[in-house]
């Protein structure tokens, strides 16, 4: 079956919130993580159908998600997870904050990478919790946390470990032996862990696979929260259907205590959506892989070759994170905003000397933004 990848779109004055940015200005939007394809028919279908039912009243989650979820999970990574373990969410992000929020108390504190998705700073700090940072190292081209780097640092007051694999935004996917690493250093410190491991379908170096934490081991499981949806890897994220798989029942009910008065339901649509996707949609997923796999490696060409620019190459997402720390700039994403380029800064990620750039875009969108980025290196300030 064939998939037009390629096929532009005009959102730019539609409710999307990545394009609408930076309103009529001349500015390719390659930043908030969606991307500009086309969903799978499938999940068309599936939502058509459900609208033509006619009545939107309450709903429950129905039990064709929570068996595609369970289906998933022991067919592509052999875990073996129970209908009881699962929590329905309206967004990955709301689980970062409710993790924070049920295991640690107000003068306890969290552990994170940096690096890393501004929510994970932003659920300690909204929450008035500590949070010591682990910086990334790049080693062979690849994003690694060394949790060891850390010992004199912890006080004995923290309680959560915030992980995320495939890594946002190095696009690292860790292997065994290092998720292995990071479950020592929680056992050692009595951490929970919560994993969001939402870019988990993204992957996009051969042979690599994407093992989930908590099927490392018992102790893994027993300890952890994992997040997952797939919002980014079917395109699907404004219509928010996330889960929390949580083997733990203390931990479990720690957590839906928090979320109780607070958190909604999730959507009915986006029940719908998300099980097409996960139970219909691997076709169109393998050939969105492709086409991500070849922009990845057009940018990472282009950009390792540009005057004070460097970037390693993601192993997963559609994200791809730029150093431009020799460019001597005060800030690289205000520096390519003036030449027409949209960046995540990566201030929000904790260095404000890279940006984050969404390759999840038509290759004729990507040659424009390379093209600009080479002309605005040429040209200077």
């Amino acid at each position: 079956m064939a998939f037009n990848f390629d096929q532009r779109i005009d959102r730019r004055h539609s409710d999307s919130l990545k394009w609408r940015k930076y309103g009529d200005r001349d500015i390719l939007p390659l930043w908030v993580a969606d991307t500009d394809f086309r969903v799978a028919d499938c999940i068309t279908e599936a939502l058509q159908t459900r609208v033509s039912h006619g009545i939107f009243g309450y709903g429950v989650p129905p039990q064709a998600f929570t068996e595609v979820v369970i289906e998933r999970m022991l067919t592509r990574y052999n875990w073996h997870i129970q209908p009881e373990w699962l929590v329905f969410l309206p967004g990955v992000v709301t689980g970062l904050n409710l993790c924070v929020r049920a295991f640690t108390a107000p003068d306890e504190g969290t552990v994170a990478p940096t690096p890393i998705y501004p929510p994970f700073h932003q659920a300690a700090k909204l929450a008035g919790r500590a949070q010591l940072s682990a910086p990334l190292q790049l080693q062979q081209q690849r994003w690694v946390v060394d949790f060891d780097t850390l010992e004199g640092e912890l006080t004995g007051r923290e309680k959560l470990l915030l992980l995320c694999n495939p890594q946002n935004p190095g696009g690292t996917v860790y292997r065994r032996e290092e998720l292995e690493a990071q479950l020592r250093f929680a056992r050692r410190h009595d951490l929970v862990v919560c994993s969001d491991e939402i870019h988990c379908d993204l992957l996009l170096e051969e042979g690599v696979e994407h093992i989930p934490f908590a099927s490392l081991s018992e102790d893994a499981a027993q300890r952890s929260v994992t997040l997952l949806s797939p919002s980014k890897s079917f395109n699907i994220a404004g219509l928010g259907a996330s889960l929390a798989i949580i083997p733990n029942p203390e931990l479990r009910a720690r957590f839906n205590r928090e979320r109780k008065g607070l958190v909604p339901d999730v959507d009915v649509l986006a029940f719908v959506a998300a099980t097409a996707a996960w139970r219909d949609g691997q076709p169109w997923l393998d050939a969105q892989l492709a086409y991500l796999r070849s922009n990845r490696d057009a940018l990472a060409q282009h950009v390792n070759k540009l005057p004070g620019l460097s970037m390693a190459s993601p192993e997963g997402s559609y994200l791809a994170w730029i150093d431009a720390s020799r460019l001597n700039v005060a800030s690289p994403a205000l520096f390519f905003e003036k030449h027409g380029l949209g960046f995540s800064p990566g201030r929000d990620f904790g260095n404000d000397k890279f940006i984050r750039f969404n390759f999840g875009c038509q290759r004729a969108l990507l040659d424009e933004a390379l093209r600009r980025m080479t002309l605005a290196l040429a040209i200077g300030r």
